[in-house]
């Protein structure tokens, strides 16, 4: 990993130098647009709508139209900004942790201590973790000032950059102003499907199926050649029971919905109980053949 920016996180007079590291990566395939009919690279032009030239980066400006007034900005006009240069992360207050809304939150950057003697980086670890407090900083990233939180994720601080508040949009949609009336026995069959799915958060069991397709099928052509039988290659699965867009009954589709989960965890416990019990007849077995062999050995 490559450290993106080096600074030190500053709250009164305490400074605890770091690095900053982008702490996700994207694990999407690439891929390039081609040219269908002859497989040639195609490649994004800019060009001029005045006078069809292709414009070089270095000839480009930036403007600003808002449909009645445009603006041309050039590089020294934004070299004018007065933009932060700053090597701190800032801590601007400590907030509880379930105060922050998710809705806010954007990229996550990993912090490494880069002190010698790293005290002052673990005794705000340690700080945070007791107090059940997430820090508001302020940094700036690329010469944009950003507002992030600084958390504890494992053994390491985070930064998390924040959304500004004028950028979370305000909805009023008519569906939740809904005066429809909810019974108890809605939802009591309700909060027991939820209890049927309740389960501790393990990320690891997940994963995006459709890029491993996705790399599956590009294998599968590396291996045969552009010419490839797709239904060989992916096994088709039983598409689930159209319903045909009818309308079903709320109380019907959740008592349903909790005998499915139920008959399903049945099934997961019952194969793992099979598998405990066929370990264990292995055992008995092995146990029986040595003790059968040891017999002959002696008797010999």
């Amino acid at each position: 990993m490559r450290a993106i920016w080096t600074g030190s996180i500053a709250f009164g007079l305490v400074n605890v130098p770091v690095k900053l590291y982008s702490a996700t990566e994207n694990h999407d395939v690439r891929m390039h647009q081609v040219h269908k009919k002859d497989g040639g690279r195609i490649r994004n032009q800019h060009r001029c709508e005045e006078c069809g030239k292709t414009v070089e980066y270095d000839d480009m400006d930036k403007a600003f139209d808002d449909g009645e007034h445009r603006v041309v900005l050039t590089s020294e006009d934004f070299e004018a900004l007065p933009a932060e240069d700053n090597d701190d992360i800032d801590v601007l207050q400590f907030v509880p942790s379930d105060e922050i809304d998710p809705i806010m939150l954007e990229k996550a950057y990993f912090l490494e201590p880069t002190s010698k003697t790293p005290k002052a980086y673990l005794l705000l670890r340690k700080t945070l973790e007791d107090t059940e407090r997430t820090a508001i900083v302020k940094l700036t990233l690329r010469t944009r000032t950003r507002l992030a939180v600084l958390r504890v994720c494992g053994k390491v601080l985070m930064i998390q950059t924040l959304r500004w508040a004028d950028e979370i949009r305000d909805v009023d949609f008519k569906g939740v102003n809904s005066k429809a009336k909810i019974s108890d026995k809605e939802l009591e069959m309700s909060e027991k499907l939820v209890e049927s799915y309740s389960e501790d958060f393990t990320p690891e069991e997940f994963s995006d199926d459709y890029q491993v397709e996705l790399r599956k099928l590009i294998d599968a052509k590396i291996e045969s050649g552009e010419s490839l039988d797709i239904e060989k290659t992916f096994d088709e699965e039983d598409s689930e029971e159209d319903t045909g867009g009818d309308v079903i009954d709320l109380m019907e589709a959740l008592r349903k919905s909790v005998d499915s989960s139920r008959s399903s965890k049945k099934g997961s416990s019952k194969k793992s109980a099979a598998k405990k019990t066929s370990a264990k007849k292995s055992g008995t077995k092995k146990s029986e053949t040595n003790k059968s062999s040891t017999a002959k050995k002696r008797t010999g």
